[in-house]
């Protein structure tokens, strides 16, 4: 069971894999709210692991209040404010914690791909498509695809795979004109990161939204980015100098994690029963660096994070 913090003013009801929910303990001055809180907590291979990175919700957080700002003009997003005080964030966890409006979220996660890679490579082998997108001959692992698709996915619950799906399935359970406009949205967000990452460096090859309708407030009735955007836990970035179509790229994210679990030093069986040991330290820190220095590059910021 995932451990959470007792935070004074708020209930907690739910935690996912890495981010714990909470609602106001009373009416809140900015109506229907949540508190978003990013842990420490790392997962990989559908386990969330017994070891935290310290400080990787810090950068989570930080890096999502960064990309809204570069998107606002292109569509809302739903924070409300990261900023302690009353009717902010608890002291505990500011810096890690963003007070949210509270969205009617879209049964589907938005996936926008400019290269292929990970479950959409395995789909191209398969079949020459992802998600029903048909895509030319002779792509290999990291190719740069002729231009950015959707590539949407069902939900799955804690624990379980996220469903490629086509955009006529999403339109079917959603609606057509919704349906349109999500894609819309993802492509025209993608776009923009791509762009802002590129001119740093940084390759972005693909990235996971979140979109809800905003039930009140200045947006109320309209499509909202919600959740986290664009972190290395939704997002894959590489450097854009090490760049090479044919093989698995270097990446900004916790693939130190993945490899070291898929090592026999780690004496895991990723096929059995048994949950993921432990991390060890140098691990941790490695995966804490890619994470902070993804941040840097983007965001031509600092952070202090434990043991960095």
């Amino acid at each position: 069971m995932t451990e959470h913090l007792a935070l004074p003013g708020w209930v907690h009801t739910y935690s996912g894999k890495v981010r714990d929910l909470y609602v106001p303990a009373a009416p809140h001055p900015d109506g229907d709210v949540v508190l978003v809180v990013a842990s420490d907590r790392i997962s990989a291979f559908d386990h969330v692991l017994p070891t935290p990175v310290p400080g990787k919700g810090t950068v989570l957080t930080q890096l999502s209040l960064w990309w809204f700002e570069q998107l606002a003009d292109l569509v809302p997003h739903h924070v409300v404010t990261a900023a302690g005080g009353p009717g902010g964030v608890p002291d505990a966890v500011v810096g890690r914690a963003m007070v949210c409006r509270r969205l009617e979220m879209f049964p589907v996660e938005c996936v926008a791909r400019g290269y292929l890679t990970g479950s959409g490579l395995v789909e191209y082998r398969a079949g020459g498509q992802v998600c029903g997108v048909p895509l030319p001959a002779g792509l290999v692992d990291g190719s740069r695809l002729p231009e950015p698709i959707f590539t949407p996915a069902t939900k799955a619950e804690l624990g379980e795979h996220d469903e490629n799906v086509s955009f006529h399935e999403v339109a079917e359970r959603i609606g057509h004109d919704d349906a349109a406009l999500l894609r819309d949205l993802t492509l025209a967000v993608y776009a923009r990161a791509e762009a802002i990452a590129r001119d740093r460096g940084v390759i972005l090859a693909d990235t996971k939204l979140e979109f809800g309708r905003a039930l009140e407030g200045p947006h109320a009735g309209a499509v909202v980015l919600g959740d986290e955007v664009l972190t290395p836990d939704s997002s894959r970035f590489w450097p854009a100098d090490s760049w090479a179509p044919g093989r698995a790229q270097p990446s900004f994210d916790k693939q130190y994690v993945r490899d070291w679990l898929t090592c026999s030093e780690s004496g895991w069986d990723r096929a059995g029963d048994a949950p993921p040991p432990p991390l060890p330290a140098d691990v941790v820190r490695r995966t804490q660096e890619r994470y902070l220095d993804a941040y840097r590059r983007l965001t031509s910021r600092d952070l202090a994070l434990p043991g960095v």
